[in-house]
């Protein structure tokens, strides 16, 4: 409950900033779900995506949000290339602020987050980026959303493409 990666919280972030870009309406009530590891496997959840409590799916078009979902992917990319060197900075260090917060003050906030998974979601024994209640006690639940049988294989490609990088750094 003490070892917890912000991925999923840095990649929400900016699938949040995309969807509010496009709707031309404040951050602030949007919400986003981003799954999996932070690479170009992540899982975008547009079902799981609410603009003021309303689902983006009914707010865009499926060929907006398909664009809004390869964005995201891409989204760590395109930072680093507006930037010309160096990797992002901002978003990172706001996501580690939220997440710190949200434990801090005991917040009970749910965010997507890496989290060492134990048979959730039928991944054993690797951390994943998926929902999690965070409070005063760290990581203090693994939150299980249903998927559809799409979305639970997107996010086993996901974990394998983790799988293979720690395999690859030997940890």
């Amino acid at each position: 409950e003490r070892v917890i990666g912000m991925a999923g919280v840095l990649d929400s972030a900016r699938m949040r900033t995309f969807i509010s870009q496009e709707l031309n309406v404040s951050v602030e009530n949007t919400h986003a779900f981003v799954l999996g590891g932070h690479g170009d496997t992540m899982l975008p959840l547009p079902r799981y995506s609410t603009v003021a409590g309303v689902p983006i799916t009914e707010l865009m078009e499926q060929s907006t949000i398909d664009s809004i979902v390869k964005r995201t992917a891409g989204g760590g990319a395109e930072i680093v290339k507006l930037l010309g060197t160096g990797s992002a900075f901002y978003a990172p260090g706001s996501a580690v602020v939220e997440m710190v917060e949200a434990i801090l003050k005991d917040k009970k906030k749910i965010l997507p987050c890496a989290a060492f998974l134990q048979g959730e979601y039928g991944i054993k024994d690797l951390f994943v980026g998926v929902p999690v209640k965070l409070g005063a006690g760290g990581l203090e639940q693994i939150i299980e959303i249903k998927l559809t049988a799409a979305e639970q294989e997107a996010l086993n490609r996901s974990a394998e493409a983790v799988r293979e990088l720690v395999r690859i750094i030997k940890v």
